[in-house]
């Protein structure tokens, strides 16, 4: 009889061995990768147990042509004759190249060079952004919404309207209090929506009390659906100034309708000197100075971006001291895609009439010289003390040194624009980036490549992590291959010598 009392013998099942996991730390969000998988961002994965840079490095190349497509590293139907020896045609972009998370570690590139007889470091970081955004102008005289109204991306709220510029509407999205000021949901949908935006993605956005609008970097705005086509030639006012020669020997009158400035011929100085005589004509809205009316309507998606349908509802009324019968008029919006001609009956009533081939060919003369409707994005970002700790052991040096312009900054080899004042404050347009250039990491922040060329000798100075320097030859190598940068190179064909990110003469470097 067993012993009821005794405990159950011990079995031994084999346990099953849990895939190894390795920590990345290229963000604040340190995930655990397990073997074959990638992280969060989708930027780095456990390959082999080494933590890997997915995306390639792009390496910039010159060439004499223009275009040209992302191939990978010498896969370019030419056999390679074993020559990776520095040369000023090839520039280490920070696309791919990783990031400096957390913070006290050297730049994962930092590239030495001769360029013009120059010896020359460039400093090779993706920087990870909390504190960015994009500005985007849109092409368009139509109103999209209120100044100031919230613009939102999935029901969530991620920038506003901005103040209009010339022929444009503008929008400020992103920023720091809606990637994590809001709620998690508020932050995702910002950084989804910067994220796409600046790799060249369509995205659908709706403004409150305004349109729906998909923008896309380069494309023309599609607004409530309908494309547009071209952008205003100017307000009414400039549009007057452009066309009076060719409208005074056609018609008697040219009102061109704008919600900003809307012009009269009659009255505007180019029809003075023109000797354009008065037409007795009255129009609504705010007079300026002669021939310059504003606030003719409430802005819309009718005429010259107002809310009329019918021209006429912004004449007052003609003056029967000065009108005359048989008076003919031409009204045309600043785009030409709203024209009509009237003639004046005995009432002094405009009737709409059949427009005369001349001054049907003028208002094809504006059509033509407006300018494609385009969606212009812009990304601005700040380069703070995490990112330039990359660079040198002392952060403030390398500020004063790009504000002395001893040091150029690109962004995937695209020039930027550095605010005047404190910090390193840039902004760059996506199209003249590398395709793809921008990440994500879900903190949430985007993540854009920035570079820091200068002299060697100026990057000692600045307290540089010399004993991190590698020549250009070793970073395009096969011997480049290392944890934490992505193994595999590719080169941008097409970037021509106009456009090369760094031309040593151009800022002095070449001379003592």
């Amino acid at each position: 009889m067993n012993d009821i009392s005794a405990p159950p013998p011990v079995v031994d099942r084999p346990r099953r061995e849990k895939p190894a996991k390795i920590r990345c730390d290229a963000c604040p969000v340190l995930c655990y990768i397990a073997e074959g998988r990638s992280g969060a961002c989708d930027r780095y994965a456990n390959v082999e147990g080494v933590l890997t840079r997915v995306d390639p490095l792009v390496i910039l190349d010159r060439t004499v042509q223009a275009g040209g497509e992302v191939v990978s590293f010498l896969d370019d139907g030419r056999e390679w004759d074993g020559d990776l020896v520095q040369t000023p045609a090839r520039f280490v972009t920070a696309v791919g190249a990783g990031t400096t998370y957390p913070d006290y570690k050297p730049a994962p590139f930092i590239v030495s060079s001769e360029m013009d007889g120059v010896d020359m470091v460039t400093v090779v970081t993706e920087g990870i952004y909390s504190y960015c955004g994009v500005k985007l102008k849109i092409d368009t005289d139509r109103h999209l919404g209120h100044e100031t109204a919230t613009v939102r991306y999935k029901g969530e709220a991620v920038g506003h309207v901005t103040t209009g510029e010339y022929g444009s509407q503008m929008m400020s999205l992103g920023g720091v209090h809606h990637l994590t000021g809001g709620s998690k949901k508020e932050g995702r949908a910002t950084c989804e929506a910067l994220l796409a935006l600046c790799n060249r993605q369509p995205v659908e956005l709706s403004i409150d009390d305004g349109v729906s609008i998909v923008v896309e970097a380069g494309k023309a705005p599609i607004i409530d659906g309908a494309r547009e086509e071209r952008m205003r030639v100017g307000c009414g006012s400039a549009a007057i100034g452009m066309f009076a020669k060719q409208w005074f020997r056609h018609v008697d009158e040219v009102v061109v309708v704008d919600d900003h400035i809307t012009g009269v011929l009659s009255e505007h100085q180019a029809g003075k000197l023109l000797d354009v005589p008065p037409t007795g004509i009255r129009i609504k809205g705010h007079k300026s100075t002669p021939g310059r009316y504003f606030r003719v309507a409430e802005p819309g998606q009718g005429w010259g971006g107002t809310n009329i349908t019918d021209p006429l509802s912004i004449i007052d009324r003609f003056d029967p001291k000065v009108a005359q019968p048989g008076l003919k008029m031409l009204m045309v919006s600043t785009t030409g895609d709203h024209s009509a001609y009237f003639v004046l009956d005995d009432d002094l009533q405009p009737v709409e009439t059949p427009m005369p081939e001349p001054v049907a060919a003028s208002v094809a003369r504006v059509q033509e010289n407006c300018e494609p409707a385009l969606c212009s994005v812009v990304f601005i970002g700040g380069a703070g003390g995490s990112l330039r700790a990359g660079v040198t052991e002392n952060p403030v040096k390398l500020t004063r040194s790009v504000r002395d312009t001893l040091t150029h900054v690109t962004s995937g080899g695209a020039e930027v624009y550095i605010w005047p004042g404190g910090g390193i404050t840039f902004m760059v347009d996506v199209l003249a980036m590398p395709e793809n250039s921008f990440g994500y990491v879900p903190t949430p922040a985007l993540v854009a490549p920035i570079e820091f060329t200068m002299r060697l000798t100026d990057y000692e100075g600045l307290g540089g992590h010399m004993g991190h320097v590698k020549r250009l030859d070793e970073v395009m190598g096969p011997q480049a291959n290392e944890a934490g940068a992505g193994g595999e190179r590719k080169r941008r064909h097409g970037t021509s010598a106009a456009q090369w990110p760094v031309q040593p003469h151009r800022f002095g470097w070449n001379r003592e």
